[in-house]
């Protein structure tokens, strides 16, 4: 006969004895697993919110504060049990000592200093006062009410309920029958270790929330930073795109008419000619798919030119108009430099004229241009704010974009306040003579 048996499975229990299985295996992880283990009470931070305020030779100590507490604490249960004590001088010395030195294991063993408060509890009352006061006597009572603390403190509100709901039971079945009556003696430690731990849960509760935030808000200025980056790349892309695009359809319209402009060309001149319209016109269509996707879907190229270092002139007046007081410096031997140089120079010198009119309204800038043999030389700076309006609160995406197109250049580039309080960019862009050459 073939015996057959048939597994329940998990799911089809009743939600009453996942609830409850669920409860005890709490129970056992905070309060059984890892009982005895090792866990010394680390310091304090210095980055803490009054440590950090105190000179730097009380800060060291300070980061000891808890542990400072905690034994000073238990030198207080010594010396009262010495004080209430009667009897030979063992007694005295355990009924003393031995809730002193419960407290004293919070700071290396903190789950194990609740058991063993739990459990020389009533040895200690017995030894202190006859067994009045069940279960708990003066000492053990304050010793237990220190220990859950300092133990909730150090591990997690979950925790915290299961030491109080252990020592309420304990309470109740102790005084149920070992006592003579149901005195509320366990009330007297039950009601402030309740008051307790409620505080230092809400405190956790708290700075857990807390840190949770800052971690959020670190994860958000990071992507943000990133995005503006991404942005940032995509617009000088895109301008770039155009540039080079510009360029292309250039050589493939001269390289198509050159052979019209010279009578009876020779079939080799011709041929060469056609090479280099079609290998024109296959980099600009293979830049157009390549650079192509980082536009938008309503992004519509400029019908305008880009704009280069010879329209630096309206950009000054465009924002005087605007009420910043710019004063123009052009330096050295003025040429004509490759376009994407000229536009990035240009795009630097606007957005940085823009950054003192938000964040410096009613300042002075002064915008240099130096024009010198390894490349050009940027310098805007501009004094403090002035007047009655408000500077606008920036995001960094100007700096960002700055720091791009001077990067993608192979230059160098600075931003840092001023000893008045204004602001000072500078930036220098290579230019390699061949590349001037090819202008």
């Amino acid at each position: 006969m073939t015996e057959t048996r048939t597994q329940i499975p998990e799911t089809s229990r009743a939600p009453e004895f996942r609830l409850v299985q669920g409860a005890l295996g709490g129970l056992r992880q905070d309060l059984f697993q890892g009982a005895f283990a090792y866990r010394p009470l680390p310091p304090l931070g210095l980055d803490g919110p009054v440590i950090r305020r105190l000179p730097a030779r009380i800060r060291t100590k300070a980061r000891w504060t808890p542990h400072a507490l905690v034994v000073t604490i238990a030198f207080f249960l010594f010396a009262v049990g010495t004080g209430i004590a009667s009897g030979n001088g063992l007694i005295v010395l355990a009924f003393a000592g031995l809730p002193a030195l419960v407290v004293l294991l919070t700071l290396v063993r903190p789950v194990l200093a609740f058991w063993a408060s739990l459990a020389l509890t009533p040895f200690v009352t017995v030894l202190g006062s006859s067994g009045d006061g069940w279960p708990w006597g003066p000492t053990s009572g304050f010793a237990h009410v220190v220990v859950l603390t300092v133990v909730a403190a150090r591990t997690r509100p979950r925790t915290a309920a299961w030491m109080w709901a252990v020592s309420a039971a304990y309470a109740f079945l102790a005084t149920g029958f070992f006592a003579n009556s149901t005195e509320p003696e366990a009330f007297g430690v039950l009601f402030p270790s309740a008051l307790a731990l409620l505080v230092v849960t809400v405190v956790q509760i708290r700075s857990q929330a807390t840190r949770e935030v800052t971690a959020q808000q670190t994860v958000t200025a990071v992507e943000r930073s990133r995005r503006t980056l991404l942005e940032e790349r995509t617009t000088i892309a895109r301008e770039l795109h155009d540039v080079v695009a510009h360029h292309m359809s250039v050589v493939a319209i001269q390289a198509e008419a050159a052979p019209y402009r010279v009578e009876n060309p020779p079939p080799e001149l011709e041929q060469a000619f056609v090479t280099i319209r079609e290998n024109a016109v296959a980099a600009l269509t293979e830049l157009r798919r390549v650079l192509g996707v980082v536009r938008a879907e309503d992004y519509e190229a400029p019908d305008a030119p880009q704009p280069t270092l010879a329209d630096l002139e309206g950009l000054v007046a465009n924002v005087r108009e605007a009420g910043l007081d710019v004063e123009k410096t052009v330096t050295g031997a003025v040429r004509e430099l490759p376009q994407g140089v000229e536009l990035s120079a240009y795009r630097i010198i606007q957005e940085a004229l823009s950054n003192v009119l938000r964040h410096a309204p009613g300042a002075g800038a002064k915008v240099e241009v130096s024009y010198v043999l390894g490349g050009i030389g940027l310098r805007i700076v501009n004094g403090p704010a002035r007047g009655l309006v408000k500077p606008s609160p920036g995001a960094g995406h100007g700096l960002t974009g700055m720091r791009e197109r001077v990067t993608m250049l192979n230059g160098e580039m600075t931003a840092e306040p001023t000893e008045d309080g204004g602001f000072e960019v500078t930036a220098f862009v290579p230019v390699v003579r061949e590349e001037v050459a090819d202008q």
